[in-house]
């Protein structure tokens, strides 16, 4: 269903187990890291004492996004094409590559809205495209 004349132009939710990002970190180490995030996220998570419940928020974030885009992961929007960073009052901030944000104008969205929380096994994000 279409509503002509509203903001949102997408949503999209995705819940991301977190022993299965520690899992594959473990078990592929830098490779893993390398080709999901963004060498900022790497930064931002590696930094915390206990780094998966970040990297899991933020893998599901970019699932999230693709979802609100309307896109999945294909060529014009991979993994690092959205990273996930921290604002000022550690708020989440998305910062989309080149294309992504072509993808988003194309829509005729101004922004990404994005919210991330986690449990102690799992993490969630919610991602909303509006004009």
């Amino acid at each position: 269903m279409k509503l002509e004349g509203g903001n949102v132009l997408g949503v999209g939710v995705d819940l991301t187990e977190i022993d299965r990002i520690r899992s594959a970190h473990q078990k592929h180490g830098k490779l893993f890291l390398d080709k999901i995030f963004t060498p900022a996220e790497q930064e931002l998570c590696l930094a915390k004492a206990n780094p998966y419940p970040s990297l899991a928020a933020r893998f599901a974030a970019k699932e999230a996004v693709s979802k609100a885009l309307g896109t999945g992961f294909n060529e014009k929007f991979g993994l690092k094409s959205v990273s996930v960073l921290a604002g000022p009052e550690g708020e989440p901030l998305l910062k989309l590559d080149q294309l992504a944000q072509k993808l988003l104008e194309q829509k005729g969205a101004k922004k990404i809205l994005i919210s991330l929380t986690h449990t102690e096994n799992l993490a969630e994000a919610f991602a909303v495209v509006v004009r």
